[in-house]
């Protein structure tokens, strides 16, 4: 069964049957793919209404505005922050953190422990150690610098034990 349109279009050896089945199921297809998109489309239309609820272009337009100058004033902060943060942590690096504290009788005679080693670092084990000795004749204190852990006097027994506590700290 031949058609004058498939013998102009040089088709005309084809049953019509299978061009129509053809076209039924470009049409089926066609059919789903609109269905498809009607359905992304509605989840679209649901996610667009429920971002302009209660607003207006111009609102939305302001809204967006402000998040903007709040993003900057945001950022300018944690700049600040981050400024101090960096100033706090080289003050902090030089103060005094680790301490190292003995009590010691200076003299055999006397007793109660009232002579005692103070020793004082910061984080890199830089600082001072303060000894007072205390005798029947009075109190007398002196200093040694520590630095890096170590005196260039020599220490005490007991002054060594409060270095070695201020530093294991």
């Amino acid at each position: 069964m031949g058609s004058p349109i498939l013998n102009k279009i040089g088709l005309g050896n084809i049953d019509i049957l299978f061009v129509v089945l053809f076209l039924v199921i470009c049409i089926a297809i066609l059919f789903v793919t609109v269905i498809m998109q009607n359905k992304r489309y509605k989840e679209l239309q649901s996610r667009y209404d429920k971002f302009m609820q209660g607003t207006r272009a111009k609102s939305l337009e302001k809204k967006i505005m402000e998040l903007f100058e709040e993003q900057g004033i945001q950022k300018s902060l944690l700049e600040n922050h981050s400024r101090q943060l960096k100033d706090l942590y080289r003050r902090h690096q030089t103060t005094f953190q680790k301490m190292g504290f003995v009590k010691y009788d200076a003299f055999k005679e006397m007793g109660g422990k009232l002579s005692f080693v103070l020793v004082l670092l910061d984080e890199n084990n830089n600082g001072f150690l303060l000894n007072s000795v205390h005798s029947s004749d009075g109190c007398y204190s002196y200093t040694k610098r520590i630095k890096n852990g170590q005196s260039d006097l020599e220490l005490s027994p007991e002054e060594a034990v409060a270095l070695k506590k201020a530093v294991e700290e």
